[in-house]
């Protein structure tokens, strides 16, 4: 049975393709290094459109309005530029563009004009080398580092040196846990039930909260934080998986980017924590999927073993008859305590 992989690796090859979400300008070249925050890409996002009457602007019926509108179709205009006119009078009349933008569209006495739209920059999210360009998109990125993969993100990105305040896998992140000397930082949190925790944050100006999981309600206020919020479990109040902790607590006071990007299965990206490190160059990238097999290491995903890892040690023959009544392709496996137990394979995902 093919499952998907969820990574947490000390050290790894990382491929990134960064792309605008339209078309825009590339603005870095193959070969170049570039830091997490550099801006590899822009273009403008959510053009305005304005419809202009230029019949009721000038007085006049349609078809003669159109004989006095002096731009046409893809022409760029200024704010003031005379659009139409003028009419001869006493107070001749004219149409000017009420702000820059692009003609789109000319007939029946009016013109609908493309306003500018909202600047976007598209930075590289990780330090590394520019592998490859995208035209009029973006570029692939390289890098070597840590790697762990969570399971939502409030869809921001950040980078800053990493600091701990869980001191165990099942620790609530409380207010009184952050304090000005995280100002500035990525900061490694339990779990959350609390709204104050995000007011706290955002009041000693962090970088971005990485938590093990968060209580529903908490989902609209994380979205609404301006630093990213990564959560690596779920949703409830999970603890952090020993693996996760070990690895996250053993790189603490390094430079870490933060993306908390949300999970699009279709694509294969999810939010995720990169800590850049030295590493050979030969080194093979990670695998977004693989076949379970005896002497692989996997997570839990459902109660009540959740968050939990263990060892497969047997692919079970055929289906196994659960408690429920259910039969299922199972597992049989073992937790460092050495409690074996047999569970369903769709319940567990190899962790690499």
């Amino acid at each position: 049975m093919l499952s998907r992989v969820t990574h947490i690796l000390p050290l790894t090859y990382i491929r990134r393709e960064k792309v605008l979400p339209v078309n825009g300008r590339v603005i870095v070249r193959a070969g170049q290094k570039v830091l997490a925050t550099d801006v590899i890409a822009d273009t403008k996002l959510y053009p305005e459109h304005l419809m202009l009457d230029i019949s009721r602007g000038l007085g006049l019926p349609a078809e003669k309005a159109d004989k006095l509108i002096t731009r046409r179709a893809g022409d760029l205009v200024e704010a003031g530029d005379v659009i139409a006119g003028p009419v001869g009078g006493l107070f001749p009349r004219t149409v000017h563009a009420p702000k820059a933008g692009k003609v789109v569209a000319v007939g029946d006495g009016q013109v609908l004009l493309e306003l500018e739209g909202t600047p976007f920059e598209l930075r590289a999210g990780l330090p590394g080398v520019v592998s490859e360009l995208i035209a009029d998109r973006g570029a692939v990125i390289e890098t070597y580092g840590a790697l762990i993969q969570g399971v939502w993100g409030n869809t921001r990105f950040e980078s800053g040196v990493l600091t701990v305040t869980a001191q165990a896998l099942n620790q609530e992140l409380t207010p009184d846990r952050l304090d000005m000397t995280m100002r500035g930082a990525i900061v490694l949190g339990g779990w959350c039930c609390k709204a104050e925790v995000f007011q706290s944050a955002a009041e000693i100006l962090v970088r971005g909260l990485i938590l093990s999981s968060i209580t529903p309600d908490l989902i609209p206020i994380a979205n609404q934080m301006t630093f990213p919020v990564l959560v690596l479990e779920g949703f409830g109040k999970l603890p952090m998986d020993e693996m996760t902790f070990r690895l996250l607590s053993s790189n603490e006071k390094r430079d870490v980017c933060l993306n908390a990007t949300p999970w699009d299965r279709f694509h294969g990206i999810r939010p995720e924590v990169i800590i850049p490190l030295p590493a050979m160059s030969d080194m093979p990238p990670a695998r977004e999927s693989d076949i379970f097999a005896p002497g692989q290491t996997v997570r839990i995903t459902q109660a009540p073993y959740q968050t939990k890892t263990a060892t497969i040690t047997a692919i079970l023959p055929g289906l196994t008859n659960f408690s429920s009544g259910l039969r299922f392709p199972a597992a049989l496996l073992h937790f460092e305590s050495g409690e074996q137990v047999s569970l369903p394979l769709n319940n567990l995902e190899i962790i690499e």
